[in-house]
């Protein structure tokens, strides 16, 4: 099977006249020309790209979500075809519902309607890896329940093998192959990938961004029903709430369309820098708005996190750009790794101005941001900047926000919304509020530590002070002077103790009075 998938597959590059990127490389195309003239009964007249798209769409949905997430690393791919990739849609055709009875009673070890109270057998959403049914509990409770795909692992196993196999073949043939890591891109993809066929795992994501967002004032994210989930089974609290790509119907019931904009940058800015972990897969069919105006997530199998150290690199580095500190960029870059530390910083520095300085004072609408970050990546490649996986599914994110953003307002200012928000976050992580939480965070160890002080201490100069074998008068002036010391270190040691005691007692008022 899996040698027909990958005779599949080439049949489909060849149909698709996709070997032109193949045999573009200068090591093969003296092959072009006699593999056009074999394969003449193809027709190559459409653009690459929309070929391209044709291609990944006829492959099935593991090809068209990896081309999802290419038509964001626009560092690996020409605009042409990042932009055609865009379009691709993850509509699949729903699976039988008796495929879902027997995933159902096997899961549960009885019939579907001695589970629920009822159960709608005509699924409500279908995609590539799961479908969504409507269901009630026992009592009547409203609940969707998601059920994945039957032998979707086999599928993406097999699948992810052939990719990483084509990115080996990319960094082996192209001169950008090192900078550009393909074959670590595939890798992510393939974290993510996994992430989705453990429906366990999925809605122990849910429960993270619920407890996150748990004052609900922005962002409503569905109860999880553990008792009745599984690995192949998800169920969750029913939504009522609309796709916000339906932006005349949310004016039509009254929803503050620019506030609702607003509120999904600072929803993202929220989930990145204050929480590491976001949202991934924020287009308009998971991202819906409840009838008051609040956001409602929805399909949490692509989750994204970010380390402390990220979230620093990315802080520094947009509270450099809304102030058009471009060196300041230029020196996160390299003082981070991402560039070489032989970099020239003031040619960096005028590179990354002379891309970012026309988008200031502008509003969306009059933003390319497909062409600034094609801009953007020409610099990174040209002082050799480092394309860091781990940041792959936040590109893909930050282009969902603008393009959520233009659709719901296109007069918004990226900028003047979030620098606020920024500025304050950078603050509490390396101002004076950071110095206190960490300082806050602390004391519970201080109060096992400082007892066993006086004791540590002492025991380290007793054992600072040995020296090795001398004469006996030696060894007597020695103990001598330790002697008539040991006095002095202990009322100093005691001393010392006491200040700790009283400062970690003002402190603990001070933090019980704020």
């Amino acid at each position: 099977m899996h040698w027909l998938r990958l005779f599949k597959i080439i049949y489909v590059t060849l149909r698709f006249g996709l070997d032109e990127f193949i045999f573009g490389h200068t090591r093969l195309r003296l092959l072009r020309r006699p593999v056009q003239l074999l394969l003449f009964w193809r027709n190559t007249s459409r653009p690459r790209g929309e070929r391209l798209r044709l291609a990944l769409e006829s492959l099935g949905p593991i090809f068209v979500k990896f081309g999802q997430m290419l038509s964001t690393r626009r560092d690996l791919i020409p605009l042409d075809l990042a932009d055609e990739l865009a379009k691709l849609q993850d509509r699949v055709p729903a699976f039988d519902y008796a495929e879902v009875d027997t995933i159902l009673t096997q899961a549960y070890g009885k019939p579907v309607l001695e589970v629920f109270e009822s159960f709608d057998t005509v699924p409500v959403a279908s995609a590539s890896v799961a479908q969504v049914h409507f269901a009630q509990l026992p009592g009547g409770i409203p609940v969707a329940v998601k059920i994945l795909r039957p032998g979707i692992n086999t599928i993406i196993e097999k699948d992810i093998r052939l990719l990483d196999g084509a990115a080996w073949l990319l960094q082996t043939l192209s001169s950008d192959g090192k900078r550009l890591k393909p074959r670590e891109v595939v890798a992510e993809f393939a974290r993510h990938i996994h992430s989705e066929l453990d429906l366990m795992l999925e809605a122990a994501n849910c429960s993270l961004l619920g407890r996150n967002f748990a004052d609900k004032r922005l962002l409503i994210v569905p109860e999880v029903y553990w008792d009745w989930c599984h690995e192949q089974v998800m169920v969750m609290e029913r939504m009522t709430s609309t796709p916000v790509s339906q932006v005349a119907y949310l004016r039509e019931i009254g929803v503050d369309i620019p506030k609702l904009a607003r509120d999904g940058v600072e929803i993202f800015f929220t989930q990145v820098f204050r929480d590491g972990f976001f949202h991934a897969d924020m287009h308009p069919g998971n991202v819906q708005v409840a009838d008051d105006g609040r956001y409602v997530a929805l399909d949490f199998g692509i989750m994204g996190t970010l380390n402390d150290e990220d979230k620093q690199y990315l802080a520094r580095n947009f509270l450099a750009f809304f102030r058009r500190d471009y060196r300041e960029v230029a020196r996160a870059h390299i003082e981070s790794g991402w560039a070489p530390k032989d970099t020239p910083i003031d040619q960096f520095e005028t590179a990354i101005r002379a891309v970012c300085e026309p988008i200031f004072d502008k509003p969306l609408k009059e933003i390319s941001f497909g062409k600034v970050l094609l801009r953007l990546f020409q610099t990174s490649r040209r002082f050799g900047v480092e394309i860091q996986p781990q940041l792959t599914m936040l590109q893909k994110t930050l282009l969902n926000v603008e393009g959520l953003g233009r659709d719901l307002d296109s007069n918004l200012d990226l900028w003047t919304t979030a620098y606020p928000y920024l500025e304050r976050w950078m603050s509490e992580q390396i101002g004076w509020r950071s110095a206190l939480h960490n300082l806050k965070a602390e004391l519970p160890y201080w109060s096992k530590i400082l007892p066993q002080m006086p004791r540590l201490i002492h025991q380290q100069l007793e054992r600072g002070l040995q020296l090795p074998p001398a004469s006996a008068e030696l060894q007597r002036v020695i103990h001598e002077h330790q002697r008539q010391t040991r006095w002095l270190r202990l009322i100093s040691l005691t001393l010392l103790l006491l200040v700790l005691l009283q400062g970690s007692a003002l402190l603990l008022w001070w933090f019980s009075q704020h």
